[in-house]
């Protein structure tokens, strides 16, 4: 039933193309643009054949991830996919007072989930109908593996808590960043994905939701609370970044709009206090999975798809 699958073929050359940020971010628009055509939709970028979120009508479906869901934030209404209804989807929904609203979204899931049942949760591309007017998207993280990284990395941290055992780990003999390649490896599931939404939901305004920031954006640290390596936090920061730009890309080329929750979470990540931080570490002092948002950070995020929503289509 219109299944396609949710690789492109990656480009055979991409592992040379990475070994300086510089050159990772131009294989990253290569390994992108070789892939398929954009599925043709109606209204041009960003949809526009309905409202697309603007009218007194609105078909909203979520999809994504973890940071979609809100595991452990209360109350939690699908314990299978830790799915909250204080998440963004769901606060976005009520603020938008839209008419029908689906909230796909899974803890776990990767871009292979969009065609492929999670447990009980359906492929999320199910959620999609032709009358579909407002998607948001959020996913590609647990295809990077960030859950795996993090665990290797504070694993890593004891042998040398001052220097970057962690990016050590992940250069290649050659130089390459191997999460920079992961985020090469990415970017064309992630363009499938946007190109089955917008065939099965052609006139849909489809937004891009980028992931926030988890780290100090000074480069500092805060060993034990978040038990890295003192210089593998401004390198885990900056592959955060890299992972939204490729998202930010990807969404570029395939008619959809990015929201950006990088900048708008900016002091707020999982090194700060309590009281001000929107990012648990990885040991929550708030209901939220460690090194995933609490309700205020999911409250961030949807304050971010909303002020995205109020610019209309093109932006």
């Amino acid at each position: 039933m219109n299944r396609r699958t949710p690789y492109d073929s990656p480009t055979s050359n991409r592992r040379h193309r990475a070994t300086t940020v510089a050159a990772a971010l131009t294989g990253c628009a290569l390994v992108i643009a070789s892939g398929a055509p954009v599925a043709a939709h109606g209204g041009g970028p960003g949809g526009g054949g309905h409202n697309g979120g603007h009218g007194t009508r609105t078909d909203y479906a979520a999809l994504g991830d973890s940071y979609t869901s809100g595991p452990l934030i209360p109350k939690q209404v699908d314990a299978n996919c830790a799915r909250s209804d204080r998440n963004y989807p769901s606060l976005v929904a009520a603020e938008r007072k839209v008419s029908t609203f689906k909230d796909v979204s899974c803890g776990g899931a990767t871009t292979e989930h969009m065609w492929k049942a999670q447990g009980t949760n359906p492929p999320q591309l199910n959620a999609l109908q032709r009358g579909t007017d407002l998607v948001t998207v959020q996913i590609g993280g647990n295809d990077f593996g960030f859950g795996s990284i993090i665990g290797t990395c504070a694993q890593l941290s004891a042998q040398d808590l001052k220097g970057n055992p962690c990016q050590r780990h992940y250069t290649t003999a050659s130089g390459a960043d191997q999460l920079t390649l992961k985020i090469l490896d990415t970017a064309p599931k992630l363009a499938a994905v946007l190109r089955a939404v917008h065939a099965r939901a052609p006139h849909a305004r489809v937004l891009v939701v980028g992931y926030p920031n988890l780290l100090p954006e000074d480069g500092s640290g805060c060993y034990p609370s978040v038990p890295f390596a003192a210089k593998d936090f401004p390198y885990l920061r900056d592959t955060g970044k890299r992972l939204n730009l490729m998202m930010r890309v990807v969404a570029k080329l395939n008619h959809a709009e990015y929201v950006d929750t990088y900048g708008p979470t900016i002091g707020h990540d999982m090194c700060k206090p309590p009281a001000v931080r929107w990012i648990e570490p990885l040991q929550p002092a708030s209901p939220a999975a460690p090194a995933h948002p609490n309700a205020k950070g999911e409250a961030a995020m949807a304050g971010a798809v909303l002020k995205q929503l109020r610019k209309g289509h093109g932006h």
